[in-house]
């Protein structure tokens, strides 16, 4: 049965009566079919967000329910493409409707006229479980695809297709239930985007994501699995540090999601990606990337809907067993689109506007990301990293409030560091990171038995300049001793020297962890040295004078990540330079 359109007030329509939908359930808006979706129900009337323009859509014209909530298409064609918030191909709508969106565009999510190249895993009389793998394909030249066992679904295999290329709709496993009920696979599925996938269990989050950003790896790191926030008002790097994590990080897929950013970040993410060579692989990096792209000038609906999508993406791929990263940029337009659509609801305004339920809406999106066991038994993880744009740089406003609590990990970024060019420019003060106890142990096995105590020596150092510096800005810095000129002499290597990093550089765009330690390790031991030389009685100043400071400084870019042990001879040359002291 149908109904017709009683209000329209944006995105936000209104039914009368008792319309028969149920909550979550998609429907199909006035003469053009707009995507919408039930919000609310009462016994007088029912309350749809579509997500569509809804310019033109006039009272009278009928809705059509589907029967089922909002749902994604999970199959091969996912990788090496770009969607917009609802999940529809933008390259497909390109070729129908130009450069762009026009209403009502009608276009399949995946290709349905692709034939992939199959190798079915099963065999007839196997009994099949939710989650278990039946057939493979490769999608790209670096990912294979693993078609799943929907999680509602289990029975015995009775008929199977020889291996060889296949169509996403064609069926290529038969299974017959306990009630004697034939079900038939085909290469894709549908999940609704706002229920969690499910898992047999949650593991525990002891392995870092590596992204060779050396503030990060080494002061604020991040488990795979878990969850960090960056914010930063405009002009701080929030886009650029995202793009450097998605290039650089050591997870096996990236799901991007641009949530009402500009057109041209996401264009420059397009051209980058393509032009990027994977150094796992040796492909581009779109190999093993999906954007997700809904604008600023886009419908606001489908960006609230937006990172939903990308987390349903993410959560199929960890289901077959891949470490997958989402960067979500950014949630704070998510939460601005949560708050149009809540005041054109008439809805209670909380803080600054925003609905009540903005803390719960944010929770539900963080807490879906974990290092899980797969209901076939791997082990899969989805790691959220949500830009925050509070504005003004105010990180008391609700967004980046309720996101600290909900993440473990905060690298907020600084506007006096970006105007002074030192990228990232995450403030090592105003950061933590909740990870380091459970992934001490990792790196004592995997990089150096000592690389947590060096690590926590170096934030040490960074705290005791941060205290000095309130001094120097009162006093100056003549009239501190020669112990505490050292602490800053060393602060400031490790701030330009380390912390600082040139992402144009072949050598400094990404760097092992194990010359990350070395790097550490050569700057200690030269603090150790000179507070050694001190005590004897030489002024720090003779010491400055020999330049050893500045050449450890050098040392990221004179040192080739594949020759990290000449980072022993820096240690050899703050001896020899010491000794000329004597």
């Amino acid at each position: 049965m149908n109904h017709v359109i009683y209000s329209i007030n944006g995105p936000v329509i209104k039914l009368l009566g008792d319309t028969g939908f149920s909550m979550m359930e998609m429907v199909l808006v006035g003469n053009d079919k707009l995507v919408g979706e039930v919000i609310g129900i009462t016994d007088k009337e029912a309350t749809i967000q579509v997500y569509e323009n809804t310019t033109g859509l006039r009272p009278g014209e009928e809705v059509q329910g589907t029967g089922g909530p909002l749902s994604a298409t999970l199959g091969p064609g996912i990788l090496d493409n770009i969607f917009d918030g609802i999940e529809r191909p933008l390259k497909a709508i390109e070729l129908v409707s130009g450069d762009f969106i026009s209403r009502s565009v009608n276009v399949s999510v995946l290709d349905e006229h692709r034939e992939w190249d199959v190798t079915i895993t099963v065999k007839t009389g196997d009994k099949l479980t939710p989650g278990m793998i039946y057939a493979t394909c490769p999608e790209t030249q670096v990912i294979t695809h693993k078609c799943l066992v929907p999680p509602d679904i289990t029975g015995i295999v009775v008929e199977i297709k020889p291996d060889g290329k296949y169509r996403i709709m064609d069926k290529v496993v038969t299974l017959r239930d306990e009630k004697d009920a034939i079900h038939h696979l085909t290469l894709c599925q549908k999940w609704p985007i706002r229920t969690p996938r499910p898992s047999a269990r949650r593991l525990y989050a002891g392995t870092p994501l590596v992204t060779g950003q050396r503030v990060i790896d080494t002061l604020f790191p991040v488990a795979k699995g878990g969850t960090a926030a960056i914010p930063g008002g405009f002009g701080t790097g929030k886009t650029m540090t995202q793009h450097q994590l998605a290039k650089w990080c050591d997870a096996d897929i990236i799901i991007y999601i641009g949530c009402g950013e500009r057109g041209n970040e996401m264009s420059q993410v397009l051209e980058e990606f393509t032009s990027l060579i994977d150094p796992k692989s040796g492909r581009p990096m779109t190999d093993r990337t999906t954007l997700i792209a809904n604008t600023s000038n886009m419908p606001v609906a489908a960006r609230e809907a937006s990172i939903y999508t990308g987390i349903t993406l993410a959560e199929y791929y960890r289901d077959m067993g891949y470490h997958v990263a989402i960067m979500a940029d950014s949630t704070s337009r998510w939460a601005e689109a949560l708050r149009e659509i809540s005041g054109r609801l008439e809805e209670m305004p909380a803080e600054e506007g925003f609905p009540a339920y903005l803390p719960s809406r944010l929770s539900e999106f963080y807490e879906r990301a974990g290092l899980v066991e797969t209901l076939c038994g791997n082990s899969g993880s989805v790691t959220i990293i949500g830009a925050v744009s509070p504005q003004g740089s105010d990180f008391s406003e609700p967004v980046t409030q309720n996101t600290k609590r909900f993440t473990r990990c905060f690298w907020a970024l600084d506007k006096s560091l970006a105007y002074a060019r030192h990228y990232p420019a995450i403030n090592w003060t105003s950061s933590y990171s909740e990870y380091l106890g459970d992934l001490a142990d990792w790196y004592r096995k995997n990089v150096g038995e000592d690389f947590p105590e060096c690590r926590n020596q170096i934030a040490q150092i960074l705290q005791e300049e941060n205290k000095l510096m309130e001094i120097v800005k009162l006093i100056g810095a003549d009239v501190l001793p020669d112990d505490q000129k050292l602490v800053i002499e060393t602060a400031r290597v490790i701030r330009v020297g380390f912390l600082q990093q040139n992402a144009y550089h072949k050598d400094d765009t990404y760097v092992p962890l194990k010359k990350q330690h070395r790097m550490m390790r050569a700057i200690l031991y030269l603090y150790r040295s000179v507070q050694a030389i001190l005590a004897t009685g030489v002024p720090i100043s003779r010491v400055v004078q020999l330049g050893i400071f500045d050449k450890l400084i050098q040392m990221k870019y004179d040192v080739p990540n594949d020759k990290r042990d000449m980072l022993d001879d820096y240690m050899n040359d703050i001896d020899d330079a010491l000794k000329s002291l004597g």
